[in-house]
């Protein structure tokens, strides 16, 4: 009788210790008044936010170019250790797309991966650097994305084994990952350096190639933008730290430089996935990517 009280009264602790895992990582939503008070979209921060970010780098169908790329009809598969993610349609189509969604939906999207259906969405939609995105330019950005071409592609589903296919985990994994504190705390108070700051943690998401993961798939910040193994498999990704050699000895117009043409200070050309990163980086402001260069420069090299 006692060893049935006991096993009864474990079974017990282990569904309430699951019931309160469930409450305390269930898909959050952010209050309503967040994006009402947001107001009208200003267009061109909204484009200037979308190149930032990279959008057409995963969402353009795969090898469209040009005005093409302007069509974020999804499909491009992002191959990881947890499996095969494939990006979404985030055209405007109301159907395929996300042309229906709310901005409140759309925000709640970036800054806390929760989808339009109150479900976790996956990391390789890399969230945990939106969430440090302010609502304004989440609403300017889209703003710009109701200014696209619309596509009726539908996108493939992820393909992911067991347990990687349950969802009902990422609420673990938001609750050891998922913050809007600074990656790195800066010793400088200069304001291109935290522009600079902003642009790489939040919409350039630059740490989620450049910085390594440890086996749940999260950053390892100690070694923020240290490089690492490149998820897809192939080759490393470099170093971008002021650690001397490489990437370190260059300088901050170097870098800026490198940003804007796609050429090293050794004349040597961008390759493999920075390309469209590049040419993105390309699109926005000089001075954006002279503070991206600053910060850079001003974070801790490993």
């Amino acid at each position: 009788m006692a060893l049935k009280k006991l096993l009864g009264g474990i079974v017990v602790l282990g569904a309430i210790g699951a019931g309160a895992f469930l409450f305390i990582t269930a898909p959050e939503r952010l209050p309503a008044e967040t994006w009402a008070a947001a107001g009208e979209p200003d267009l061109a921060n909204g484009e200037r936010i979308f190149h930032a970010g990279g959008c057409t780098s995963c969402h353009a169908a795969p090898g469209a170019a040009d005005d093409q790329k302007l069509v974020l009809a999804g499909g491009l598969a992002l191959k990881s250790p947890f499996g095969t993610f494939h990006a979404p349609n985030i055209s405007p189509d109301e159907t395929a797309g996300i042309g229906a969604w709310t901005l409140a939906e759309f925000g709640d999207a970036m800054k806390r991966g929760t989808g339009r259906d109150g479900e976790h969405l996956y990391p390789s939609f890399p969230y945990a650097s939106y969430a440090r995105m302010t609502v304004k330019d989440i609403a300017d950005l889209y703003g710009y994305l109701k200014t696209l071409p619309k596509s009726g592609n539908v996108a493939p589903g992820h393909d992911l084994p067991f347990p990687f296919n349950m969802r009902l985990a990422l609420g673990g994994w938001k609750f050891l990952y998922l913050d809007e504190v600074p990656r790195v705390a800066l010793a400088s108070a200069d304001e291109t350096v935290r522009r600079g700051q902003y642009l790489v943690e939040g919409p350039g998401h630059c740490g989620e190639c450049h910085t390594p993961r440890d086996v749940l798939g999260g950053l390892k910040t100690d070694l923020w933008l240290a490089g690492g193994p490149n998820p897809e498999g192939e080759g490393r990704v470099p170093n971008i730290t002021p650690a001397e050699g490489g990437f370190g000895s260059w300088s901050a117009g170097d870098i800026a430089s490198y940003l804007e043409t796609g050429f090293t200070p050794e004349f040597d050309s961008v390759g493999g996935a920075m390309v469209s990163v590049q040419k993105n980086m390309a699109l926005l402001p000089k001075e954006d990517r002279e503070a991206i260069a600053a910060y850079l420069k001003a974070i801790p090299a490993h």
